[in-house]
């Protein structure tokens, strides 16, 4: 399919295999930026609810039969279903030369879509850097979501015009990079999301009313300071290499979750870490630190 200089992108047929949250509202996405959706695959009754809300209009459809309608198969199923998954379909004969195989996982690069690739599609990676409530909610979010892009050279600029047909903001991934670049955002994200869950906790085992209130203005200065500023931003016991404090933290904490005291010491000997890195904590405190933490750590 081509345009001419004037004339509107063209629309694919897209076929979303896994209407689950984030299949849901991208094939929304997808069809509000105009194109087509000929099928989906909803297997579980909350799939079909979803379908129902944000895809009132398309075919519930089994795997093969979608796949043979599209111009576009966007794969939107967990990671771990995804490789067995492209298998199953590339063996089904349904795959067609230049048709667009797209799947949103973080961790895989194009690899996994080995079997389409022998028939001749394209493979496309586009993973939204975004959690999802699979409502409405989200398509609205999706302006300006970054999304980590990964395609062969030749097919960059398509991956990168679907993207921003939705709203979104393209970031280049090389394909060797991807599993890192995942890691990268987990550590990020879902790190972050337990550590303010076990603060949570922590606030309520000491007896503290509205733990969340109390937290919001400090995480949210930490945050902002974070993204600005990097190592720089870092303050607390362990960067001043109060060593003491440290000590009476994981005292009062193995009294109450020896998970969060885990946590505590895997994050104070990350701080550790980057503090020398930075300059801002010297060798000296830095042992006297790990030593509290029971680490010794080899620093010198």
């Amino acid at each position: 399919m081509s345009a001419g200089p004037s004339s509107p992108p063209p629309r694919l047929r897209v076929a979303v295999i896994g209407c689950g949250r984030v299949g849901a509202v991208l094939g929304a996405a997808l069809a509000r930026a105009g194109h087509h959706l000929v099928g989906t695959c909803a297997v579980s009754e909350l799939s079909r609810l979803r379908a129902a809300a944000l895809l009132p209009h398309v075919p519930i459809l089994d795997a093969p039969t979608a796949v043979e309608r599209a111009d576009l198969v966007l794969l939107t199923v967990p990671d771990r279903v995804l490789p067995d998954l492209v298998r199953g379909l590339g063996a089904t004969g349904h795959v067609r030369p230049c048709q667009f195989w797209c799947h949103t996982s973080g961790s895989q690069g194009l690899d996994v879509l080995e079997p389409a690739i022998l028939a001749d599609a394209v493979p496309l990676a586009l993973h939204p850097v975004m959690t999802f409530t699979g409502t409405s909610i989200d398509l609205d979010r999706l302006a300006d979501c970054p999304f980590g892009v990964t395609a062969p050279p030749e097919f960059r600029p398509v991956a990168e015009a679907l993207v921003l047909e939705i709203g979104g903001d393209p970031v280049w991934i090389p394909a060797d990079a991807r599993v890192l670049y995942h890691a990268a955002l987990t550590l990020g994200s879902n790190g972050l999301m337990a550590l303010i869950a076990a603060s949570v906790s922590t606030l309520d085992d000491a007896g503290i009313d509205a733990p969340r209130r109390l937290l919001e203005p400090l995480l949210t200065a930490s945050l902002d300071n974070a993204l600005r500023l990097g190592d720089g931003a870092m303050t607390g016991p362990v960067v001043r290499g109060d060593a003491d404090t440290v000590r009476a933290h994981i005292r009062a904490l193995e009294e109450v979750s020896m998970p969060t005291v885990q946590a505590y010491r895997a994050m104070a000997q990350l701080i550790v870490a980057r503090a020398l890195a930075a300059g801002t904590l010297d060798a000296a405190m830095a042992r006297e630190v790990l030593e509290a933490l029971g680490d010794d750590g080899g620093v010198r």
